[in-house]
């Protein structure tokens, strides 16, 4: 088949009413599939020698892939509407936990105490006992919910600077602060996230240019209280969110990585060279006992490019381009303004955390420390991953092709019952929108009757009703 041909056939797939559903299914299902793989790659040896079980870590993410996949499946079953009601409740919760996080950390550093009862603070995970959770990853979702509710309910009134700044910016500037005096790399994925839901809004570009300046306002205050103890750094200490900048704009050579700071980026560079094209084999990867930190976290991705060598990489980019494709996708082909912010939003942010992460193992960005979406080892994460693209599920076949073609041919009542139920047809009539303000009331002749026909301007309606009642007597 000729070069003509294929693009023909792949423009023919495109064109199916549930394209979009089946690729994100397609490109989540691979990449949450590559993830387990490779965690057991990664923790395997690890755990047999420190437990006597090879299989550990992966029993461990395996269940969190689980409850993923169950909230990924009711997520694809509820309406847009619900997503709404969830967003203010979900950032109340998201706020809640983070001020509680922040305390507890502060209150564990001046007091030296442990925690307070069965609560306890570890840097970005908050413990219940054996529970634990990152409040940072729910207030993503939280955030994607609840910002497109409020874009979508302002609407047109954006192009004003207040209709933004009450009460987006706000709370946007609060979770900034909250999340980024700990987790400076995750306060880049909320940045990215609000990014792209102001993008999706149509928001002027100087309301961008302003948004940049403000955030590297913000990042340089970030960086500069790491010498206070944010984050991992320590008061009195080498402010080491300062020297990764530093190192990324003037890399020392590889071979004088010694310091902790530089360690990780130079261990992760011998990992690329050793994978080569092909890479060493599937659990042959040599740096990840022990000479690569957070080989199954933050730089996963430099073991897959030792075991899978650089074809594996190009297959996870590829799938994440998919990703990216699929999520616009929706955002573009849907009708209703909340679905259209909300997909953008979860997509950007999706996306954005693959990018930062990626970027800063092979040296393009600097170093933040956040996880690879679907592949690192982590349950909070993959939970919300899995419920976001779940959402995303939903407003694929909310498309109006996919559920024009869903309700012409409706899958069999047991498939609907369990897997999910028939998305609402487009094109449903709805009430008028309420008049933009300074227009005045809408003129009482020209209001909508129950068999929607406008009276005709200067026509009084008696005068209609008594000259049909004349017609029917003729």
């Amino acid at each position: 088949m000729d070069t003509a041909g294929g693009l023909a056939a792949l423009r023919g797939l495109l064109d199916r009413p549930l394209a979009s559903y089946y690729l994100l299914l397609a490109s989540a299902g691979l990449l949450l599939l590559i993830g387990l793989t490779m965690v057991f790659s990664v923790t395997s040896v690890r755990d047999y020698a420190q437990g006597g079980s090879a299989t550990t870590s992966l029993t461990k993410q395996t269940i969190f892939a689980v409850i993923g996949i169950v909230a990924f499946w009711a997520c694809q079953r509820l309406p847009a509407r619900t997503f709404r009601v969830v967003g203010w409740p979900a950032l109340g919760v998201s706020v809640a936990l983070l001020l509680l996080l922040n305390a507890l950390v502060a209150v564990q550093s001046i007091a030296d105490v442990d925690g307070v009862g069965p609560l306890y603070a570890e840097q970005l995970w908050l413990h219940l006992g054996p529970i634990q959770m990152q409040p940072s990853e729910l207030a993503k979702f939280a955030l994607v919910l609840w910002g497109a509710d409020v874009i979508a309910r302002k609407g047109v009134k954006l192009g004003w600077w207040r209709e933004l700044a009450t009460p987006l910016f706000p709370v946007v500037g609060l979770l900034f602060v909250l999340v980024g005096y700990n987790d400076l790399g995750t306060m880049l994925c909320l940045l990215a996230l609000v990014v792209g839901l102001l993008w999706a809004a149509g928001v002027r570009l100087r309301v961008f240019a302003t948004l940049i300046v403000i955030g590297l306002i913000g990042v340089g205050l970030l960086v500069a209280v790491a010498s206070l103890g944010a984050g991992s750094g320590e008061r009195g200490a080498d402010n080491y969110r300062l020297e990764r900048l530093t190192m990324f704009v003037d890399p020392p050579p590889l071979d004088e990585c010694g310091d902790r700071q530089c360690y990780q980026m130079a261990q992760a560079r011998y990992a690329i060279e050793n994978g080569g094209w092909f890479g060493t084999g599937l659990g042959k990867s040599s740096l990840k006992w022990g000479r690569l930190p957070a080989a199954e976290n933050d730089f996963i991705f430099a073991v897959i490019a030792e075991e899978l060598g650089l074809v594996g990489c190009v297959v996870v980019v590829a799938l994440f381009a998919v990703l990216a494709y699929t999520g616009l996708r929706i955002a573009r082909r849907v009708a209703d303004p909340f679905r259209r912010l909300a997909a953008a939003a979860a997509t950007a942010w999706l996306v954005g955390q693959a990018v930062i992460n990626i970027g800063g193992v092979i040296g393009l960005l600097p170093l933040t420390g956040v996880p690879l979406p679907f592949i690192s080892d982590g349950g909070s994460a993959l939970v919300v991953t899995l419920a976001a693209v779940g959402m995303l599920a939903s407003f694929a076949r909310a498309e109006p092709d996919a559920a024009r073609a869903l309700h012409a041919r409706p899958p069999a009542r047991w498939v609907r019952l369990v897997w999910a139920p028939l998305p609402p047809l487009p094109g449903r009539r709805r009430r008028p929108a309420t008049p933009p303000a300074g227009r005045g009331p809408v003129p009482r002749a020209r209001e909508r009757r129950g068999d929607d026909q406008a009276v005709p301007r200067g026509v009084p309606g008696d005068r209609s009703r008594r000259g049909a009642a004349d017609e029917r007597r003729r």
